[in-house]
């Protein structure tokens, strides 16, 4: 018999989503990917140039177990550059992704009967290690189209058992970026209620609003103390399967991931540090910058075809590399007995007839979106956005006309 914890979670949607995709794949039909959460790119030649040298020097041994001494004190260089907040190697924990980053910040601070506010729409391994903590999750929904919390729905329900909040800007799934008045709105909120505050920052690299990435510690320097900020290199660098990340904050954190880290991963891939290492040594900022300019073009591109929708309003997407539709009116206007009725059908049928793959909301508890990612191939992207708006502008059709 499975352990009780098991039963509590559910298995990753997103996975699902493409797992879908990847046996419709094997059949032969020429299905176009997008509900991967990756930029399907090469990653920089500094990358691959370090992990090579890496395996020829014979690296095989295991790391201090939150990272390499001379990686965590990068990060800490990267980071103090990017926030204009000092950092030192001691406030760096280098992890296994940045799951392993969130999951350990769960252990680190929570308790059994403990409640962590979300916000929902979430990237669903926030609940998911909320749970395995024996915490109990709290949601707050952010509303479209700009999918920004309001700070009174978050004040009510802060209870005597609130112990954290997770926030995620840019944020996966809807695209959504914090400004600074919400960030210090949230800010004020933690230090009223002695909360910590988990900053999911995975996506920093990608605002197409014309500003900079702004992290809740520099909207408001007064959290620091209070503050776990979580990164990954999955992302801006392309490299999702490499599972390196890291994570910022106080010392008594670096040191509960210490000891949770030996007892678990024993440390991260040791070439991928060492990889990681030498991109952020000889790294010019090309690639990076490179990427984005693809992705800020695709988005053009891509919310451009999707305006036109019949029934759907064409989303923000300020950050990240996702289209978050909101098909609640869409769905709403179907007639009685149409077989289409939620978002879960919609991912089905653009999969089934349109061979584009998606994730539906349910994954991330909005029975009323679906995911689009634009990260993969900028021409797999324009062709699969307008089989949606094909099949989607047809459905309604077809239901008018019966």
């Amino acid at each position: 018999m499975l352990a009780q914890r098991i039963s509590l979670l559910s298995g990753s949607g997103t996975a699902a989503a493409r797992d879908a995709t990847t046996v419709a794949a094997a059949t032969g039909r020429q299905v176009i990917d997008l509900a991967a959460g990756e930029v399907i790119i090469q990653p920089p030649p500094s990358v691959r140039e370090g992990a090579i040298a890496a395996i020829k020097a014979g690296t095989n041994r295991y790391t201090d177990s939150i990272g390499l001494s001379p990686l965590r004190k990068t990060v800490a260089e990267k980071l103090s550059a990017e926030t204009g907040i000092a950092w030192k190697a001691e406030d760096i924990a280098i992890t296994a992704g940045a799951k392993q980053g969130l999951l350990d910040a769960a252990l680190a601070v929570l308790d059994p009967g403990d409640e962590v506010i979300i916000i929902r729409p979430y990237w669903p391994t926030f609940p998911s290690q909320v749970v395995l903590a024996g915490a109990r999750p709290v949601f707050v929904d952010a509303r479209p189209p700009t999918y920004i919390p309001d700070i009174d729905a978050i004040r009510a329900v802060v209870t005597p058992h609130t112990k954290a909040i997770i926030i995620n800007s840019p944020n996966n799934p809807t695209g959504a970026v914090y400004d600074r008045a919400i960030l210090r709105a949230i800010g004020d909120l933690a230090i009223n209620y002695h909360l910590w505050i988990v900053s999911d920052e995975c996506y920093s690299n990608f605002v197409f609003t014309g500003a900079r990435h702004e992290s809740i510690l520099t909207a408001h320097p007064g959290v620091r103390s209070r503050t776990i900020l979580v990164n990954a290199f999955s992302k801006e660098l392309a490299i999702t399967g490499w599972r390196l990340g890291y994570f910022a904050a106080p010392r008594e954190i670096v040191s509960a991931a210490k000891k949770l880290q030996s007892h678990t991963t024993s440390n991260a891939n040791v070439i991928a540090q060492h990889a990681i290492l030498h991109h952020l040594k000889v790294g010019d900022g090309s690639f990076e910058q490179e990427m984005f300019q693809r992705l800020s073009m695709v988005r053009n591109a891509g919310l451009l075809i999707l305006s036109g929708l019949h029934d759907v309003v064409t989303p923000i997407a300020k950050g990240s590399f996702f289209f978050y539709l909101d098909l609640s009116k869409f769905i709403s206007a179907l007639p009685a007995g149409s077989p289409v009725r939620s978002t879960d059908d919609i991912a089905r049928l653009l999969l089934e007839k349109a061979d584009v793959g998606s994730v539906p909301g349910a994954t991330f508890g909005d029975v009323s979106g679906l995911r689009l990612s634009f990260g993969a191939p900028p021409d797999l992207v324009e062709s699969g956005l307008k089989r949606v708006v094909e099949t989607l502008n047809s459905l309604k059709t077809r239901q008018a006309a019966a």
